[in-house]
């Protein structure tokens, strides 16, 4: 396997932009950082707009794989910027394919653990100007995923990635999203599959629970 590495890291607070003349506030626009203070609650110097449906405990460090930068620049034919998915962390060898939700990492001082998928909403149109942009991630699952902290630590340029502790269920973030956004009929027993993973993050676990719920309603 390919070797982890970290290629931006990035952090900011929520500012105030403007898109198509309308004014909104986010904290999608990051800064370069030479390095992330990560703590359990939020890293120092980061924070999103609205902590109702972004943020909290299991979604401390926003990570995009930097795979996806050249998919979106030949697609769309525009130069992104750092951090246009409002990540934390970019980097390589680290897709939503080749991760499970569950998985532990060694980031430099801190541990992580991956609780979800990210589900993108329309400030990432905002923030890189393209209109069309969320629908194409819906639709290729390149969402980016997020993490919860288990160990506070420092995480720099030149910190190491390493696999801890691998998730003995190895269900993807890719294969959630497919399940939840692309399978037209989803069995039971799939769903209930990736429900059983203790460690994925509640939002994930209320939409899988409601289509859980959906299915045997139809068979009763």
């Amino acid at each position: 396997m390919e070797k982890k590495k970290i290629i931006t890291l990035s952090k900011g607070l929520p500012v105030k932009k403007e898109y198509q003349g309308k004014g909104y506030k986010s904290g999608i626009w990051k800064e370069s950082a030479n390095e992330l203070s990560i703590k359990f609650q939020g890293i120092l110097g980061d924070d999103v707009a609205n902590h109702e449906n972004h943020g909290g405990m299991e979604r401390v460090v926003c990570y995009y794989p930097f795979e996806h930068y050249d998919f979106w620049e030949r697609e769309f034919g525009q130069i992104l910027s750092q951090a246009a998915f409002g990540e934390n962390i970019t980097g390589l060898n680290m897709q939503e394919n080749e991760v499970c939700i569950g998985d532990i990492f060694e980031v430099g001082e801190s541990v992580l653990q991956i609780t979800q998928g990210r589900y993108p909403c329309g400030t990432i149109n905002k923030r890189n100007e393209n209109s069309l942009l969320l629908k194409r991630i819906f639709e290729t699952g390149y969402t980016g995923y997020f993490f919860r902290v288990l160990q506070e630590g420092k995480v720099t340029m030149d910190s190491k990635i390493n696999l801890l502790t691998p998730h003995p269920k190895k269900v993807t973030v890719s294969s959630i999203h497919h399940l939840y956004f692309h399978n037209s009929s989803p069995s039971l027993e799939e769903i209930e599959n990736v429900l059983e993973i203790e460690e994925l993050g509640q939002q994930w676990r209320s939409l899988l629970n409601t289509m859980r719920q959906k299915i045997q309603e139809g068979k009763n």
